[in-house]
């Protein structure tokens, strides 16, 4: 073999063993070094049956891993990419990438995340509470009508309905019933006292305000529309005439899904607007912000009812006539 073809090999084998040194720095770096001090937090909901890829995408988009590439790629090479555990995470860009893998393959969750979405009742939140296995049922509705709690969080009323506001809170591993419900009812008071709903508001008690937005937060679809259905309960109120809210004939009963029977509507109750003059004898479920505001400002309006359309919007009338033609056009036909 003639000594001359070994030198022209040569500066190929040196630039793979310089690309090889150069991939294996990188893979090095980014494994050793974490890409910041610690200042950056970032919280990760990881779902049952959530890919590895949808985790590493999200660190690298909130600046916790430098690459998603690589944190996959360490992942398969560690032999952690299927044991990871389901749980919400609290991540900084101090921890390296094997932190962070050791963390959510044991399992070793930070807090546990709850959404109450805006107009769901009591009942409707130990439902979801209970399918997502923090409390049970039963266990945060006693609670929830703990007259000593209660007294303590300045809930005027025979259970927290209403003043649990929705919100997206992260609970203490170790959390109780009862810590969720102080923090959903400080999360109220923080918002109630911002607006100006202290006891006495707008010509209503807080509590009849909070009740009244609790109607307008079950009854609206667009939030366009809260302060217009705000001023047709307002002015019903003003002239004595009833509610008659659908929601309220349904509840303690079942969850308001749009429609309510000729017996619900009949069905004796405390809440029932079309039995009970007046506001309801307490909310149906806990308002979101806007419907507060709508409870608390009402839209200048002549209108006294109002129908659903097709659409998810209402049709309002200022008349009974008028309200009847539009019930024929959108319910009936």
């Amino acid at each position: 073999m003639s000594p001359f073809i070994t030198p022209l090999k040569n500066p190929l084998v040196a630039s793979v063993r310089v690309c090889l040194l150069i991939v294996l720095g990188w893979y090095l770096f980014c494994l050793l070094v974490p890409p910041g001090s610690g200042a950056t937090v970032h919280d990760v909901s990881f779902p049952a049956g959530s890919g590895i890829r949808k985790l590493a995408l999200e660190l690298k988009a909130a600046g916790i891993v430098r690459s998603s590439l690589h944190f996959v790629l360490v992942s398969r090479l560690r032999g952690q990419s299927h044991r990871l555990k389901a749980g919400d995470y609290r991540f900084n860009d101090g921890m390296t990438t094997a932190e962070i893998l050791d963390k959510v393959s044991a399992g070793e969750a930070d807090f546990r995340r709850f959404v109450l979405p805006e107009g769901y009742s009591i009942y409707q939140a130990a439902e979801l509470l209970e399918q997502k296995g923090y409390f049970s049922k039963d266990g945060f509705l006693r609670k929830c009508r703990d007259s000593a709690l209660l007294a303590r969080l300045g809930i005027p009323a025979a259970s927290a309905e209403g003043y649990l506001f929705p919100a997206t809170y992260n609970l203490p591993l170790n959390s109780s019933e009862e810590q969720l419900i102080s923090q959903m009812a400080s999360a109220f008071d923080r918002f109630a006292g911002g607006l100006g709903i202290r006891q006495q508001a707008g010509g209503l008690t807080r509590h009849n305000l909070v009740t009244l937005a609790s109607l307008i937060e079950k009854e609206a679809v667009s939030p366009e529309e809260k302060p217009i259905i705000s001023s047709v309960f307002h002015n019903r109120l003003r002239i004595g005439m009833p509610l008659q809210s659908d929601p309220t004939a349904v509840y303690g009963v079942r969850a308001f899904a749009g429609k309510v029977t000729k017996k619900d509507i009949e069905r004796p109750s405390p809440y029932n607007t079309y039995l009970k003059r007046g506001l309801p004898s307490g909310p149906i479920g806990n308002p979101g912000s806007d419907a507060l505001k709508a409870a608390l400002h009402p839209a200048d309006t002549n209108y006294l009812y109002f129908v659903a359309r097709q659409d998810g919007t209402h049709q309002f009338s200022s008349t009974l006539a008028e309200h009847n033609r539009a019930v024929v056009r959108y319910l009936k036909n």
